[in-house]
């Protein structure tokens, strides 16, 4: 189903990225957000790291069932403190 408020259509397969330290308990915190969220069996992920090595960038790809579900991932992980951005 089209959402009134965004150009997406219902379910569909979301990318959504992620940035902050590379570190062990970054990429730990992401996982548990998105297990809150989301079957796990369903999440694609790739990583990324900076030219230094000192950031790390997750893409995570699921199948999104809703606006109000993506809306509450994003607000769950930009309030987390080992996050830095998420596009």
């Amino acid at each position: 189903m089209k959402n009134k408020e965004t150009a997406l259509c219902f379910p569909c397969s979301f990318p959504l990225k992620v940035m902050g330290l590379n570190s062990e308990a970054f990429t730990t915190a992401v996982h548990a957000i998105l297990r809150n969220h989301l079957v796990e069996s369903g999440i694609s992920c790739t990583r990324r790291l900076s030219s230094g090595d000192k950031y790390l960038s997750l893409t995570v790809t699921f199948l999104a069932e809703s606006k109000d579900q993506v809306d509450a991932i994003y607000r769950e992980l930009n309030s987390h403190e080992q996050v830095l951005m998420t596009l």
